[in-house]
This record gives structure tokens, sequence and C-alpha cells, in this order.
């Protein structure tokens, strides 16, 4: 029984997974009112849950459908 999602997509999430991570490192650093913290952590974590999680999910229905009707 083959998995439904392939190796890219594992891969794909544990990209994501490490960005979340760098995400909440840098909104947790000091000062509260850290840049870095109040502009570039959100941006990161947003992108993440929105864009790139999605893109891998997606991608392995899709490849998981084209292989299964043999295109």
């Amino acid at each position: 029984m083959s998995s439904f999602y392939g190796k890219k997509n594992f891969l794909g999430i544990g990209a994501a997974v490490l960005l979340l991570a760098v995400g909440f490192v840098l909104l947790g650093l000091k000062p509260a009112n850290n840049p870095l913290a109040l502009k570039v952590a959100p941006f990161i974590m947003v992108g993440v849950y929105l864009v790139v999680i999605p893109i891998f999910l997606w991608k392995g229905r899709k490849e998981e459908r084209d292989s299964r009707e043999g295109v």
C-alpha cells in the first residue's frame, strides 16, 4: 500500500515546521518591541500557514490522483 503523501510532501511539511519554529523563536525575542518580533515573525508564520502548508498538501493529493488515473 502506497503512502498518500510522497517524499517531496514530507520534506515540504518538514520545511514548514522548521519555518514555523523560526517564526516562534523570532516572536519570543527580547525586548518585546524588537522589530524582528513585531514585523518579520508574523509574516513568516502567516506565510507558512496560508501558503506553504496548503501547497504541499494539495500537491500530494494531485500527485496521488494522477497516479491512480494513470496520467
